[in-house]
């Protein structure tokens, strides 16, 4: 299998298989900030996403977040995480950071001249070939791809066949594109797709919701699970 790496990652992280992304969940701050720096601390986690729905829709919401992203992304740099931005292509662009887009939120040829070539755009395209199709021929590092498995982050969203995932993988593959895979995956599940050339593993529940202490051995868990993929 070809060795997976990002433009954001440094030399010595190439590694073959996934790669741990790891979202946010909706804790309060330090309890959030905890948990993230127990998860990056075990060098298990290859992506990171500022993903924070509930603190938007507060008064002052983009000021909060703002001010919570740049501690995040302070924590992230001390262990050499790339970060990501959900959805906000001009604070991805203030920070430095990379941005994912939903496809209703915003443009990647807009990401494209905002951000910096070695900051990463990942864009949601479910098992959508034609969404896939116009991911890849916009320049996108990454498509994301699911529900793989019913989520707790998202228990309305539509699951993909496995079919659908192996066509997108393959049109990923075939245009040097990364595929990230959401939605309902565990150290345990995640063994079904052993094999496909997947780059990011995305999760959130699995480890965002679990108590601070028990963070260090899912990590290790996950670790052992994306081991000789």
């Amino acid at each position: 299998m070809t060795k997976i790496t990002t433009p954001d990652m440094p030399k010595n992280t190439l590694k073959t298989g996934p790669m741990l992304y790891l979202l946010t969940n909706d804790d309060e701050f330090d309890l959030l900030y905890a948990k993230l720096a127990a998860a990056l601390a075990t060098g298990t986690i290859g992506l990171l996403q500022i993903r924070r729905k509930q603190v938007l829709a507060q008064p002052n919401g983009q000021e909060n977040l703002y001010a919570e992203a740049v501690k995040i992304v302070a924590l992230a740099e001390r262990y050499k995480v790339p970060v990501i931005i959900n959805d906000d292509i001009a604070l991805a662009a203030k920070l430095g950071v990379g941005v994912h887009l939903g496809q209703q939120d915003g443009a990647i040829s807009e990401a494209r001249q905002q951000l910096k070539t070695n900051q990463i755009i990942g864009r949601t395209c479910h098992g959508n070939v034609t969404f896939i199709k116009e991911a890849i021929d916009a320049g996108v590092t990454y498509i994301a791809m699911g529900a793989i498995f019913v989520s707790s982050t998202k228990p309305n969203a539509n699951t993909i066949t496995r079919q659908q995932l192996i066509d997108g993988c393959q049109q990923a593959a075939n245009n040097k594109t990364e595929v990230c895979i959401i939605g309902g995956l565990t150290a345990e599940n995640i063994r079904q797709l052993r094999g496909l050339p997947i780059a990011y593993v995305a999760v959130v529940g699995d480890i965002m919701d679990l108590p601070i202490l028990s963070i260090e051995r899912r990590c290790q868990e996950w670790q052992q699970a994306l081991t000789n993929w």
